[in-house]
């Protein structure tokens, strides 16, 4: 009989039954990996084994008891075979093609990522990566304003990351794809459940002429928690993000404080005083948070070494971060 112990003969291995069994962005999880590796994590999970004294016992009580239902060795094969069948690769830390720059999310780091596409975009210096993201009901305005940001920036040969919804992040990603430019989507969901579906035949032409990422299996699908832990990988991966438009307590917002968490810089378009869809960037702009962002020629300078070497990680969790044009023109 094949058990979830079995199937963790390694590092890698152990990683991939965390990963496809696991809720993700779990502190618990990552300190365990650090402190035991992955094998012995997943001896933990599944009952058996001693927690290092490190960790809390009371903590790792409630983390045993929240994750022994769910270690699954039929799962994890399921997810395997999935996998292969898609022509998909997993990622841990350590390979070739891992992003380093999401080992500064420490116990939040995703414990293994599913890529399908040009895999090598990942390891692209941070400052080659820029996150776009903002309101899915965005204006006219807002979709106006990130087609010329994402198309001046791929000019440029920064690559553009988005999570793939409706709205802000669809036009960034339409926008580098029309230029010819480079684009990842980071996804709520397995890849072979591409969400939103409306975006399922961009999100295709992402994966076979960009990279599509995921920490979720295949099979997986999106839940609201999912998407709040998306936001950290959408943070951490680039060398600034940029709210295009934004709700007073829309998600973007929580993209925007990961991101100053790890002390990178974050930049937010203006917009009319009228309009509901800026009043989240108006406050990241008010709150301190972001930078004014015109031109594409604004994110550059974010993201030129003196720049970056200024920016201070936020010590307190912004207040936003508990609420879940061409280049040189003036858009």
């Amino acid at each position: 009989m094949v058990t979830i112990t079995s199937l963790a003969k390694d590092e890698r291995s152990g990683r991939v039954a965390l990963a496809t069994t696991l809720e993700p962005d779990d502190a618990v999880t990552g300190r365990l990996l650090a402190a035991v590796g992955a094998v012995e994590t997943v001896r933990l999970a599944a009952g058996t084994g001693a927690f290092p004294k490190k960790v809390d016992a009371v903590e790792a009580g409630l983390w045993r008891n929240k994750v022994a239902p769910r270690i699954d060795a039929r799962t994890v094969t399921q997810a395997l075979s999935e996998s292969d069948r898609l022509g998909l690769r997993i990622l841990i830390p350590g390979d070739d093609d891992w992003p380093t720059a999401l080992n500064d999310l420490s116990d939040r780091a995703p414990t293994a990522l599913w890529v399908r596409g040009a895999s090598s975009f990942l390891t692209a210096p941070l400052s080659d990566r820029v996150t776009i993201t903002g309101a899915r009901a965005a204006t006219s305005y807002g979709e106006h304003v990130t087609g010329e940001l994402a198309s001046d920036l791929t000019h440029a040969e920064r690559i553009i990351v988005a999570g793939g919804a409706y709205g802000i992040d669809a036009a960034a990603h339409r926008a580098a794809l029309a230029t010819g430019g480079q684009t990842l989507a980071v996804v709520v969901g397995g890849l072979d459940r591409l969400y939103p579906s409306g975006n399922r035949e961009l999100l295709e032409r992402v994966g076979d002429l960009g990279l599509l990422a995921s920490e979720m299996p295949p099979g997986a699908t999106p839940t609201k928690w999912r998407f709040l832990a998306r936001n950290r990988i959408l943070g951490a991966l680039s060398g600034v993000t940029v709210v295009v438009e934004a709700g007073y307590r829309s998600g973007s917002l929580n993209v925007a404080a990961r991101a100053a968490q790890l002390g990178r810089p974050v930049g937010a378009v203006p917009g009319p005083v009228t309009s509901v869809s800026s009043a989240g960037t108006h406050r990241l702009l008010r709150e301190g948070i972001a930078s004014l962002i015109t031109s594409a020629t604004d994110v550059t300078a974010l993201l030129d070494p003196p720049a970056r070497g200024r920016g201070q990680a936020v010590e307190r969790e912004p207040d936003i971060a508990r609420t879940p044009h061409r280049q040189g023109r003036v858009l």
